[in-house]
């Protein structure tokens, strides 16, 4: 059996998500974190999780955080995950707000944010094509991804239709069912 996750090793995870992806890419960096670095998930059941964090109320890192903490230690995991990834950057934005709001006017400043936000497109594009690749050879999630892409932002239904519908249908689709029942 294998030795259970400290919890000193949940907050630091946690953490280590939250500075690398200062900026946006919480998504990407968890990934590479939770199921590459730490093998804590494996990928389906982080994209599991991660859809389930989405779908939830509340910021999607947060749930994650709540999420495999509590999969690895229970109440005390989530509360460890969860002060990894809010406690050190609560405080770097509340000092970094703070300076803005003195040099907000400074031009190499907005030429900084400028870069961090390029910076964070490009990890939200980089775990959209390492996750979403092997869902392209199937035919039922390429038609799901399609239809979502064309309801939403060309013909602007919803969001929340959207996936009370096309959600349904995937995990309908994709419930694991017994060799009887197929």
């Amino acid at each position: 059996m294998n030795e259970p996750v400290s919890l000193v090793a949940l907050a630091a995870g946690f953490l280590k998500i939250a500075l690398a992806s200062f900026g946006g890419g919480l998504s990407a960096w968890a990934r590479v974190v939770v199921v590459e670095e730490r093998k804590w998930l494996g990928d389906e059941e982080f994209l599991s999780a991660l859809t389930l964090c989405r779908v939830l109320p509340g910021p999607n890192q947060v749930n994650m955080a709540v999420f495999v903490g509590t999969q690895l230690r229970g109440m005390p995991g989530a509360l460890a995950a969860l002060l990894g990834l809010l406690g050190v950057p609560l405080l770097i934005i509340v000092g970094l707000g703070v300076a803005y709001f003195h040099y907000h006017h400074v031009p190499q400043l907005q030429s900084v944010l400028g870069g961090a936000v390029a910076a964070a497109t490009g990890m939200a594009l980089s775990m959209g094509f390492k996750v979403g690749g092997p869902l392209l050879h199937d035919p039922v999630a390429l038609a799901l991804a399609v239809a979502a892409f064309v309801a939403v932002g060309l013909l602007h239904w919803s969001l929340v239709a959207v996936v009370v519908v096309l959600g349904g249908f995937g995990m309908w689709w994709y419930w694991p069912r017994d060799a009887a029942d197929a």
